[in-house]
C-alpha cells in the first residue's frame, strides 16, 4: 500500500520537467509526421500520447514500489533481460537486415531499450556489494563479466549505437562508484587496442557510416544523403526557424526518419536556434534534478542508481543532437522524450519514476 507521508520529499518539478518535454515532443512530432499518413495526419501524434500515458501509469507503479525491493530483485531482472534480448535473436522482427524488435499485438517491443534501465540496477546492485573491493586493477573483473553477455546480444542484433550506450553507463556507474581513474584509464586503453578486432566485425552499413561521418560527401545520395539533409535543415532553421509546420526538408520528406532518430533537425528547421536551445536547458534541468536526487539518497545503491539514469540520458541526447549536426557518427539512437516510438518512452518514464523513488524515500518518514 502507497504511503501518502512519503509525498512531502515526491520530486515535482523533475515530473514537471518531463511532462514538458513530451509536450515539446508531441508539438515538434505533429509537424515531423505531417503528410506520412495522408488519410490521418494524427496518427503518430495520437499513438505517442498513448505511450505517454501508458508510461505516466507506469511512474506511479514504480514509485508505490520501495526502491530497495529492485535491489533484491536484480538477479531476477538480469535473467529475464538475457531471455528477452536472446528471443530478439531468434523471433525478432527484421527490419533492414537488423532484428532488434519483438512483434506484440498493439506495438513492436524493444528489448534493448528495457535492457539499459535493467543493466543500471543491476550493476547498482553488483557495485554496492563489491564497495570494498575497488582499488586493485583486476578487481573489476565481475563488473566487465556482467556487461559482457547484454552488449553482446545487442551487438549481434546488431546495434552498435545501443551497445555504446551500455559501456558510457558502464564507466559512468564505475567512476560514481569510486573505481580509480587510474584503472578505468587502463580499461578504455585496453578497449581501443581491440578497435581493429570491432572494426572486422562491423556489418558494411556500419563501416559507411563511420566513413560518411568523416566526409559527408564521399557518399551523398547514398549514406551520407540522410546526414547531409540533417545539415541542410538545421542550417536552413537558422535563429528563428522557418515557422512550426513550415520545414521543408521535412514537409516534402528530403529527410529520413525525420519523426524517430532525426526528430531534432525538424526542431532545428522549424523552431531555430532558439528552439534548441530551450529543449537543452530543459534537458541540463531535467539531468541535473536526477543528479541532485542521486545525492539526496540514503544509500549508494539509490546514488548509483540515479547516476545511471543520467549518464543514459546525457549520453543519448549528445550523440543523437551530434549525429544530426555532423559531430557524431549517425548511430540510430532515439532523443529522449522527443523521437517517437512506444519501447523508447516507457523506458524513460520507467527511468524517471525510478530516480523519483529514489528521491522519495531519502530518509525514513517522520511520525
Amino acid at each position: 500500500m502507497f504511503d501518502r507521508r512519503l509525498l512531502k520529499n515526491f520530486d515535482f518539478l523533475l515530473l514537471l520537467l518531463t511532462l514538458a518535454l513530451c509536450c515539446y515532443g508531441l508539438i515538434v512530432l505533429s509537424s515531423a509526421t505531417q503528410g506520412l499518413i495522408s488519410s490521418d495526419p494524427l496518427f503518430h501524434v495520437r499513438r505517442q500520447t498513448t505511450w505517454i500515458g501508458i508510461g505516466l501509469a507506469m511512474v506511479l507503479l514504480v514509485i508505490s514500489v520501495d526502491y530497495i525491493n529492485f535491489y533484491r530483485w536484480s538477479w531476477y531482472f538480469y535473467t529475464l533481460n538475457l531471455v528477452f534480448l536472446g528471443l530478439v535473436l531468434f523471433i525478432g522482427k527484421d527490419v533492414d537486415g537488423t532484428s532488434r524488435w519483438i512483434e506484440l499485438r498493439f506495438f513492436d517491443f524493444q528489448p534493448s531499450e528495457l535492457a539499459k534501465l535493467i543493466v543500471i540496477i543491476t550493476l547498482a546492485r553488483l557495485l554496492v556489494d563489491n564497495a570494498d573491493r575497488m582499488a586493485g586493477l583486476f578487481d573489476a573483473w565481475p563488473f566487465f563479466l556482467h556487461i559482457l553477455p547484454p552488449i553482446g546480444f545487442i551487438f549481434m542484433q546488431p546495434d552498435l549505437g545501443t551497445a555504446l550506450v551500455f559501456i558510457v553507463i558502464f564507466f559512468g556507474m564505475l567512476y560514481m562508484a569510486g573505481v580509480p581513474l587510474r584503472n578505468m584509464a587502463i580499461f578504455t586503453a585496453a578497449g581501443m587496442a581491440l578497435l581493429p578486432l570491432l572494426w572486422s566485425r562491423l556489418m558494411d552499413y556500419q563501416r559507411m557510416r563511420l566513413l560518411v561521418f568523416i566526409n559527408p560527401e564521399m557518399d551523398p545520395l547514398g549514406y551520407g544523403y540522410q546526414l547531409m539533409q540533417s545539415m541542410i535543415a538545421i542550417g536552413s532553421g537558422g535563429i528563428m526557424g522557418k515557422g512550426l509546420y513550415e520545414g521543408t526538408q521535412a514537409r516534402l520528406q528530403f529527410l529520413p526518419e525525420q519523426h524517430t532518430d532525426f526528430i531534432f533537425s525538424v526542431l532545428g528547421e522549424e523552431l531555430g536556434l532558439i528552439g534548441a536551445v530551450v529543449l537543452l536547458a530543459l534537458y541540463f534541468w531535467l539531468i541535473y534534478r536526477i543528479l541532485k536526487i542521486g545525492s539526496y539518497s540514503k544509500d549508494s545503491f539509490g546514488a548509483l542508481l540515479c547516476t545511471g539514469v543520467a549518464t543514459m540520458f546525457t549520453f543519448q541526447i549528445l550523440v543523437n543532437i551530434g549525429m544530426t549536426i555532423s559531430v557524431m557518427p549517425v548511430t540510430g539512437l532515439p532523443l529522449p522524450f522527443m523521437s517517437y516510438g512506444g519501447s523508447s518512452m516507457m523506458l524513460n518514464m520507467l527511468s524517471i519514476g525510478v530516480v523519483l523513488n529514489v528521491g522519495m524515500r531519502r530518509h525514513k518518514i517522520q511520525f
